[in-house]
């Protein structure tokens, strides 16, 4: 009998995924996950582990690179610098934030 695959994960900092698990749950196969690691676009929880495994937000990370792969046909390196990009925007935009609430409100 073939095993459900759930309907969702609840993903927090303490969850970690197999490649395995990865490949399943983003569709991409393991083979360009390991080019993502090796262009530095994932990170395993221990690279030097013998089996990697990867935190929660790796499974939202993979999904993005695999719409983008599919959607432009992309190689697995444009798709790892596209997802660096990403991420970095989204660390500029979270900087952004916490630094528009320290400044003092404006009264109108």
């Amino acid at each position: 009998m073939k095993s459900e695959r759930p309907e969702a994960i609840w993903l927090n900092e303490d969850h970690e995924f197999s490649l395995a698990e990865l490949s399943e749950l983003s569709g991409m196969p393991e083979s360009d996950l390991r080019e993502l690691v090796d262009y530095g676009a994932i990170t395993p929880v221990s690279p030097e582990a013998p089996t990697w495994t990867f935190g929660g937000q790796c499974l939202l990370t993979v999904r993005t690179a695999y719409r983008l792969r599919v959607s432009f046909d992309l190689e697995p390196h444009g798709v790892a610098l596209t997802v660096s990009l990403l991420d970095r925007i989204r660390e500029l935009e979270a900087q952004l934030r916490d630094l528009s609430a320290q400044l003092p409100r404006r009264s109108r």
